[in-house]
């Protein structure tokens, strides 16, 4: 009795491991409710990102779908899902993504982590 009752605590402690460790993303916040910065981040990543991210969906493009992009521990690159980090990415290129640094300046970089902490 006591080995199957060590079996079931176990077999319900892995359960539970697998459904934390599969955490659901929330969904972005809706646009309407975007304050300005973000609304201007929202229009820098529809000009300069929309071609090859997601943003609001979760399915990717020629790139990763960026939807909860801060809501990750990584991203998709392995790298720890920073500012310092996506900033990085974005100004620098990474893998198939061109660097885009000569075309984001400082504010709208701003403007687009900010708008991406909302997805």
């Amino acid at each position: 009795m006591p080995l199957q009752k060590t079996s079931i605590v176990l077999t319900a402690a892995v359960v539970a491991t697998v459904l934390l460790g599969c955490r659901h993303l929330g969904p972005p916040t809706s646009l309407q409710k975007l304050n300005d910065q973000q609304t201007r981040g929202y229009w820098v990543f529809q000009t300069s990102c929309r071609q090859c991210h997601n943003d609001r969906e979760d399915k990717p493009l020629q790139g990763p779908a960026l939807m909860g992009i801060y809501q990750k521990k990584y991203l998709p690159s392995g790298a720890a899902a920073t500012d310092e980090r996506v900033q990085s990415t974005v100004l620098h290129g990474r893998n198939m993504m061109p660097a885009m640094g000569g075309s984001v300046n400082d504010k709208d970089m701003a403007d687009l982590l900010a708008y991406l902490h909302t997805l």
